[in-house]
């Protein structure tokens, strides 16, 4: 009998596999007519994982908010949150505790202070209480409140939380389910909007749910990529609110790569992982002339920058959602290369090559899926690449058929591509991989610019393909840290 079982609040069927057996197809969570804009692609939080610290603490604080809304919030006494299938698994080393405990506190990932969360948890840890939604204290022994079911799977999706409320005498007074499904989106039964944003089901000038749909548009209304997703955005704001926007978003991955230049020390988890950014960087600044005998010094450069956030990412630290954490060192490494390698780069290229990833990345969520959980790496790391690789295509005087080809490659080398990370933490191979997806992105936009944008696999094909793959893949591979790397390397 499972613990919701025991106390009568209703059953949840153990469908989480035998080691090495395939999971069922999982229900799909993409919605072709909800409408993705570029903030949904790209949002400012903290690390390591967006599937499983920002959307946690989003459903959380989203929990306490819904208490206050229906008139219970005064009434609750004691909080019950229930981890299921990949968040229960990989939680721990994921920081999924910390991010319910955060969000229960009223705190959100793109405003939390990452200097103030470790306090804030030793204080609830300590005192066996949390303020609840920031303002109202109540008992929380995390012992008994935070209860990872490892065994157990919600069926809708792997990333599922269930949230109770119950008054000081015990009294049953809401129950929630939440999925967190990739990107830090977060999904639920009765709950329309996927993330903090608004407004998804307005009726925008050039709606597209694939590529060829996107570069049917191009060619009847002569648009770019980019041009069609900025019109598209003013369904949501001003041309200089996007503008601003896109100019934060650049702002806060340039400042990230920085931050990671400069950070020595071990990664937090006990893998007892080194930072390398600092050492590399320091390196190639005490060695200028180096470029001038060894031409592939660039990809020093593009290695560091990808290293330098996903260091950043994996010590909790500010990142950039794009289109995940896991993932988040791709886009900026590539972007931070345009800026500084490319002849020619301007600020409005740079909004113009988020512009374009986005678009890319927005036919993934609809067609596909973004979720390690759902589909392996090749959902993170993989689309990310494919997302960079189109928007560099583009931003070097590509045409849409050729960035589309772009995106293609990305993805069709990363097909297949495991998340199976050692200890369940964000690290290894996670940091590496980045630094690979950003080299394929650079070479996949170098390959179709030699081209005339005609190839026999399409992206749409290539997507179709990326998301079967991944309901084929066997769940150990599946950001459960049951198989691969995460079960043939000791941990040290």
């Amino acid at each position: 009998m499972t613990e919701v079982e025991k106390k009568g609040l209703g059953s949840v069927t153990p469908v989480v596999p035998a080691m090495g057996q395939k999971k069922a197809e999982p229900v799909p969570t993409s919605q072709l007519d909800v409408n993705i804009s570029v903030t949904d692609l790209y949002t400012i939080g903290i690390g390591p994982s967006s599937s499983h610290t920002v959307g946690p603490m989003r459903a959380a604080k989203r929990f306490s908010d819904y208490l206050e809304a229906v008139g219970l919030f005064d009434r609750t006494g004691r909080i019950l949150v229930e981890l299921y299938g990949s968040l229960a698994l990989t939680g721990h080393g994921h920081g999924t505790d910390i991010a319910v405990l955060a969000g229960l506190s009223g705190e959100r990932p793109s405003l939390i202070d990452p200097e103030g969360i470790a306090p804030m948890v030793a204080a609830i840890r300590e005192k066996n209480e949390i303020n609840l939604g920031g303002r109202r204290k109540i008992p929380f022994f995390e012992d008994e409140n935070l209860l990872f079911l490892k065994d157990q799977m919600l069926p809708e999706h792997s990333n599922g939380m269930r949230f109770y409320a119950y008054s000081a005498e015990g009294d049953l007074l809401a129950e929630k389910d939440y999925f967190s499904v990739g990107g830090g989106y977060v999904v639920s039964h009765d709950e329309g909007d996927r993330s903090e944003t608004k407004g998804h089901n307005i009726q925008m000038p050039h709606p597209f749910t694939s590529a060829d749909e996107l570069l049917a548009i191009g060619k009847e209304t002569g648009l770019s990529i980019a041009q069609i997703m900025r019109e598209n955005e003013t369904t949501w704001r001003s041309d200089d609110e996007t503008n601003t926007f896109l100019d934060d978003v650049t702002d806060a991955m340039l400042s990230c790569i920085q931050r990671g230049c400069e950070t020595d020390g071990i990664l937090p988890g006990g893998l007892n992982v080194k930072r390398r950014a600092s050492g590399l960087f320091r390196e190639l600044m005490a060695n200028p002339e180096r470029a001038s005998r060894d031409p592939l010094t660039v990809l020093d450069w593009v290695n560091l920058y990808a290293l330098a956030v996903n260091e950043e990412n994996a010590a909790g630290s500010r990142v950039v959602t794009a289109p995940t954490n896991g993932a988040a060192g791709v886009i900026p490494a590539v972007l931070k290369y345009y800026e500084r390698f490319c002849p020619g780069a301007t600020k409005d290229g740079m909004r113009d090559f988020l512009l374009t990833a986005a678009a890319i990345g927005s036919i993934y969520k609809k067609r596909a899926s973004i979720s390690a959980a759902e589909v392996g790496c090749q959902g993170e790391v993989g689309v990310a690449c494919s997302m960079a690789a189109g928007a560099l295509a583009a931003v070097l005087g590509g045409t849409n058929e050729q960035v589309e080809n772009a995106a293609e490659i990305g993805m069709e080398h990363n097909l297949g591509l495991t998340c199976d990370p050692i200890g369940g933490l964000v690290q290894i191979p996670c940091i590496e991989r980045n630094t690979m997806g950003a080299m394929k992105a650079i070479n996949a936009a170098r390959l179709a610019l030699s081209g005339d944008g005609e190839h026999v696999v399409s992206l749409d094909e290539v997507i179709e393909t990326m998301r079967q793959t991944g309901i084929d893949m066997l769940s150990k591979y599946k950001e459960t840290s049951q198989g691969g790397l995460a079960v043939n390397v000791v941990e040290c």
